[in-house]
């Protein structure tokens, strides 16, 4: 184009340069003619109609140029009607061609607004730069040479309608080409405008520079391997666009071309044909605002309809979930991220001797969490409406104690959910609670019941075992081997018995709260060493190896304490395969320590996590007979973590096996405690694959006690809550 613009400014004669332009613009218009008709056969449907239009619109544009070389008036005028069918076509072309669905008010308006824009630029063309172009007189050319300056506006109009509708992966070419008819136009409207004032129109002349820059910006647009448009007639989704910014644009050139109109009339140079497009721009603007208002009318009113719609919708879905929770038996009530109480239901505000105005915009735990069994509140920190909210944590079927407004307390069971939005922290929560008072009496029935079976035992069983220690030593004599074998059997036997009567024991005096408590100041360190050392001879059999990692101090029972982790940390041994790890991580966490115990055994099936915690649940019943124990392990665990002011909760691993949490209240004021300086982080306990001797048994049996003992720590147990070691005295 540069070297064109050189050519056509030089002192180069006219002839050269009339054949260098007849030349560029006939080649160019076979060569984009030749990419037009290869697009066409790479597509399908109304694409390929839209893209042979093009081809034949180039193609006739190319003969037009060719015949123009003529300076016949006749081959001239067939010239001017050959240019002015190429443009039809491809009007034709950008009229069929495949773009995003709109709704007919909009399409409408589209319409309007490109024979307004049309039209302004032609007006504004014939009053700044070719004053003779709609100002011709009756002496001018044919009016065919008027139309081709109209139908280049309505091609370049077309154009940027195109790429306004089309999708971002064709726009770059549909760009280029909209700037390219643009260059055609420029072209057009000079050669309209001096054939209008009846000179005579020869190529080599800077006006041919628009239509050789419109060949090769399209030219470049379909040469370009960067650049792709659609083949094929795919449905696209419809795309509204704001209407705002195309009226100010509207309206703008409307008003430039309303003034420039104005100032041509008042010098009294307004023709005939300025006059018509004046009277077509202004009836268009005018059906412009008409469709627009009934368009905007239209919308407005589909959108009320649409939210009246919806609100009835939402009315309806609102009062059907209000019936639903109020109707729910149990207690339902919201709190937001700041722990005040958000709704309450009737049956929350029934069980909680309140209205629910009295409890809405209070803190929920302050409010009617009811305290510890020694008097002291429960800490925020530690409540499960905090977890939820700052941890997203989900408490199932967890057991606390309610008070109402006249002052009495209710056993509850509570189910905290976190209110979650996706990518957000939480909002706040929705605890669901149940009185369970009536289960509380039952349960205390039936423990009593047991209590006194128990006790009831214990003689005769006392009385068995002693016998069998007195037979198996020798008392009666010497035992044949198969008798000695049977009588160990029978001790065996009694020893489990014994162990299952006081885990009985155990977990009813730690429930009803009879067992005393000796609370003191220890560090996690010591009391999981002292549970593992009673572990060791268990990790030996079971080839596992126990790893540490604790730090912190806790104010707790350290019998109890220890007990909850023997059951604890032993189940993870007997549930681990040979050769596996067992890691117990104590670490301070605001009021508490909390203890991890982690292993890769087989983990525990998803539905069972909260019922491995009640009495006698067993994930598989084979579990008994194949590792022992009765079942009892985890629901005495859970007694004494929350007798001891904590919780316990169990969870899957990613990688296979689960971890048991449990928590216990720190030493307030204390610091964590750093492990001992003399061992390496990670205090491995027992080795994988080095079996350690048990102690070496008693060479007598001791005499057997009629008296009651009392229990000590229980004994381990894992996801089924077996059983695992002798008891010991307290």
């Amino acid at each position: 184009m540069v070297a064109f613009a050189l050519l056509l400014t030089s002192g180069v004669q006219h002839p050269v340069r009339l054949t260098a332009s007849a030349t560029a613009l006939v080649l160019g218009g076979l060569i984009l003619a030749t990419q037009f008709f290869g697009r066409s056969r790479r597509s399908d449907g109304r694409r390929r109609l839209a893209w042979l239009l093009f081809t034949g619109c180039v193609l006739i544009g190319a003969l037009s140029n060719l015949l123009s070389v003529d300076t016949g008036r006749t081959i001239r005028a067939a010239a001017n009607l050959a240019l002015l069918v190429a443009l039809g076509v491809g009007v034709m072309g950008f009229a069929v061609f495949p773009l995003a669905r709109r709704r007919g008010t909009d399409l409408l308006r589209m319409v309007l607004d490109g024979i307004v824009i049309g039209g302004c630029f032609l007006l504004f063309g014939s009053s700044v730069f070719f004053p003779a172009l709609l100002n011709a007189e009756p002496s001018a050319p044919a009016p065919t040479v008027l139309l081709i300056p109209v139908f280049d506006v309505v091609i370049a109009t077309f154009a940027t309608l195109l790429v306004v509708r089309s999708s971002p992966a064709e726009r770059p070419v549909l760009a280029l080409t909209a700037v390219g008819f643009c260059g055609y136009a420029v072209s057009d409207f000079a050669y309209a405008a001096i054939v209008a004032q009846g000179r005579l129109f020869q190529f080599g002349s800077l006006v041919d520079l628009g239509w050789i820059t419109g060949y090769v910006l399209v030219a470049l647009a379909f040469a370009n391997p960067g650049t792709r448009v659609a083949s094929s007639d795919a449905p696209s989704v419809e795309v509204e666009v704001s209407a705002v910014p195309g009226t100010v644009v509207v309206v703008t050139l409307f008003l430039v071309a309303a003034t420039l109109t104005a100032s041509v009339a008042l010098s009294g140079r307004l023709g005939l044909p300025y006059a018509v497009v004046w009277l077509a721009v202004l009836l268009a603007m005018v059906a412009r605002q008409i469709a627009l208002i009934v368009d905007n009318e239209t919308l407005r009113r589909t959108l009320e309809r649409r939210v009246l719609d919806r609100n009835r919708s939402l009315r309806q879905v609102t009062q059907q979930s209000d019936l639903l929770v109020n109707s729910v038996g149990d207690g339902i009530y919201g709190v937001d991220e700041t722990g005040l109480v958000t709704f309450v239901n009737p049956a929350a505000a029934q069980a909680l001797g309140c209205t629910a105005r009295e409890l809405i915009g209070r803190p929920a735990h302050a409010v009617f969490h009811g305290n510890r069994p020694d008097g002291t509140p429960y800490p925020v920190e530690s409540c499960y409406i905090t977890e939820a909210i700052r941890d997203a944590v989900v408490t199932n079927a967890e057991e606390d104690t309610y008070l109402r407004a006249d002052g009495r307390e209710i056993p509850v069971e509570v189910t905290a959910t976190p209110l979650l939005e996706a990518g957000r922290a939480p909002l706040g929560a929705v605890v669901v609670f149940r009185d369970v008072t009536q289960r509380r009496e039952v349960d205390r029935l039936k423990s009593e019941f047991v209590s006194m079976v128990s006790h009831e035992l214990r003689t005769p069983l006392t009385a068995i075992r002693g016998s069998l220690g007195l037979v198996s030593g020798g008392a009666l004599g010497p035992l044949t081997p198969p008798a000695t074998r049977m009588v160990d059997i029978a001790l065996s036997s009694t020893d489990r018995l014994t162990r299952l009567i006081n885990d009985i024991l155990d977990i009813e005096r730690m429930e009803s709260g009879v067992i005393p408590l000796d609370i003191a100041d220890h560090t996690a360190q010591s009391l999981v060493d002292a549970a593992v050392a009673q572990l060791l001879v268990l990790a030996g059999e079971a080839r596992v190896k126990v790893v540490t990692d604790v730090q912190g101090r806790v104010r707790t029972d350290a019998d109890r304490a220890v007990q909850t982790l023997i059951n604890v940390v032993g189940n993870a041994i007997k549930f681990s395969n040979p050769g596996g790890t067992v890691l117990v991580v104590a670490r301070q966490r605001g009021a508490f320590v909390t203890f991890d115990v982690a292993d890769r055994g087989r983990g525990i099936p998803e539905d069972k996590l909260d019922q491995i915690f009640a009495r006698f649940e067993q994930v598989d019943s084979s579990d008994s007979r194949e590792k022992g124990g009765s079942g009892l392990g985890l629901a005495i665990s859970r007694s004494i973590v929350e007798r001891l002011g904590g919780r316990i909760s169990a969870v899957n691993n990613a990688g296979g096996g689960s971890t048991f949490t449990f928590t216990l209240p720190a030493t307030p004021g204390g610091a964590d405690e750093p492990a001992d300086p003399g061992a390496a982080p990670g205090h491995v306990l027992a080795e994988p694959g080095h079996v350690l001797a048990p102690p070496e048994p008693e060479l007598a049996e001791p005499e057997p006690e009629l008296a009651e003992p009392d229990p000590g720590p229980a004994e381990p147990a894992h996801h089924d809550s077996l059983g695992l070691a002798d008891r010991s005295g307290p």
